[in-house]
């Protein structure tokens, strides 16, 4: 899988990409479709955002992590891409199984005519 790091107002040193790439392997193995990933870290009033973006079975997925250190902002970033990879997952297994049919339904007017309520 390929990484993508840029910056936006901060520079992106080699430490900074050797850190993400050690992050995001953990998602490379649990999800071995996904091809690339891009990060755009951007410094606004003090405050760090990394915004991470991917394709994932047709599907387009992003998020964002906020925080005051620029670390804590991809790792935050990061446990919200693994979360919504997981939940696009499910639901892709989801929609394999087969749903379960009601084959007579149930009227309640019907069962409390059957009922001898004296």
């Amino acid at each position: 899988m390929k990484v993508n790091v840029s910056g936006h107002h901060c520079d992106i040193t080699e430490q900074v990409q050797e850190d993400v790439q050690e992050k995001f392997s953990k998602i490379a193995s649990h999800f071995p479709t996904l091809i690339s990933i891009d990060i755009i870290v951007t410094k606004e009033h003090g405050e760090y955002s990394a915004e991470v973006a991917t394709k994932y079975e047709g599907t387009k997925i992003g998020v964002t992590g906020k925080h005051s250190v620029m670390y804590p902002a991809i790792t935050q970033a990061r446990k919200k891409l693994d979360a919504a990879l997981k939940h696009r997952k499910g639901q892709l297994k989801a929609d394999l199984h087969d749903k379960p049919e009601v084959t007579t339904p149930e009227i309640a007017h019907e069962i409390i005519q059957g009922m001898d309520l004296k």
